[in-house]
């Protein structure tokens, strides 16, 4: 039996729940020898705990505050992790050392098209609220799902610059708008896709303009409904949350960490399970 180690580190880390969908995994996969758990660590302390693991450990999932250290002190980066200026995963290299990638970017994809039903495919068009890490990597989903243009709304323009930069450097067309001085359900209704990225609370005053877009994504999964989930559920229109966003980021560390294939039906029914079945979560 091989024994092998990964975890998921951030601060605070107590809440997490990509130990149900890595657990999960590993189970569905007969890997009887491999853990995965939860480690405290912020974002100063992660190098040492890089050193300090042994070559047992296959891999590292990364949340806030140490995903743009995490990509700082890879060895190897993958291009969109680069674009996006954060990882969310490390992958213990052959030789030694960490590969830094940003399974995100597939989490924003899977979300969209599985539970938002996006199809819209190339010339697609986006309004994404907040310039934070998420909506970087909301950003290279986007591209990567055919749109070409976005409109991202924010409180200071000025401190969206490493939006601006990530835009630019996947070749999309974006424009930076301030928050206060735009018409959101016009914008939302015109576009073909929506996106909040702010934290829970922020957007609530907003949602039934944003809900005006035909497919929403909304990354704030609890307290659940969000204001916008329930205004878009009232318009009829479709729905991906930050919980679809998990599952879906996880299918890419577990094959990068295992080298097998991602067991989707099985973390996908251990996450509705751990959190009370309050989404349907489906599947491509």
């Amino acid at each position: 039996m091989t024994s092998r180690r990964a975890a998921v580190v951030g601060s605070p880390i107590e809440h997490s729940l990509s130990p149900v969908l890595h657990r999960a995994a590993y189970a569905a996969l007969g890997l009887d020898g491999w853990t995965y758990d939860r480690v405290e660590c912020d974002d100063t302390r992660l190098p040492a705990l890089l050193a300090s693991l042994g070559p047992e450990w296959a891999g590292l999932s990364v949340t806030m505050p140490g995903k743009r250290v995490a990509l700082a002190v890879a060895d190897e980066t993958t291009e969109r992790a680069d674009v996006v200026g954060a990882a969310n995963t490390l992958v213990r290299l052959p030789g030694g050392g960490w590969r830094a990638d940003c399974t995100d970017v597939d989490g924003v994809v899977g979300a969209l098209r599985a539970a938002g039903g996006y199809r819209r495919g190339a010339g697609g068009s986006a309004v994404v609220l907040g310039a934070g890490g998420t909506a970087l990597a909301a950003l290279a989903g986007l591209v990567e799902l055919g749109v070409t243009e976005a409109r991202l709304v924010v409180r200071e323009p000025a401190r969206a610059g490493d939006a601006a930069r990530c835009a630019e450097r996947l070749g999309l067309h974006l424009e930076t708008l301030r928050w206060a001085e735009v018409d959101l359900g016009a914008l939302a209704a015109g576009a073909d896709v929506a996106i909040s990225t702010v934290p829970a609370g922020v957007a609530d005053a907003e949602a039934e303009r944003l809900a005006e877009a035909p497919c929403v994504l909304d990354v704030v999964y609890h307290p659940w409904p969000t204001p916008l989930a329930s205004a878009v559920a009232a318009r009829g229109g479709r729905l991906a949350t930050g919980l679809d966003m998990l599952l879906h980021q996880a299918f890419g560390q577990v094959e990068q960490f295992t080298g097998r294939s991602a067991p989707k039906a099985a973390m996908r029914d251990a996450l509705r399970s751990a959190t009370g079945d309050v989404l349907p979560l489906p599947l491509d």
